[in-house]
């Protein structure tokens, strides 16, 4: 008897303190603020891919420049 009611005060109690964390990803502050998250990490995303293609440009172009010397 005890071992339940351990086991429905844990449920209740656990349901009473995530409650408020389900409810937030229906309000419009938390939408808005996650969408705003997004649009960083796609920018953060995007200046990565560019300073990846730069990177690997003069990359090749310093082998260029290597192979033309050596030749």
């Amino acid at each position: 008897m005890s071992n339940s009611m351990g086991v429905a005060s844990v449920f209740v109690l656990s349901s009473l303190l995530l409650s408020p964390l389900a409810m937030a990803e229906e309000s419009p502050a938390f939408v808005a603020r996650n969408a705003e998250r997004a649009a960083v990490v796609q920018e953060a995303i995007a200046a990565h891919k560019a300073e990846q293609a730069k990177g690997l440009e003069q990359t090749a172009s310093k082998a260029q420049a290597s192979d033309a010397s050596d030749s």
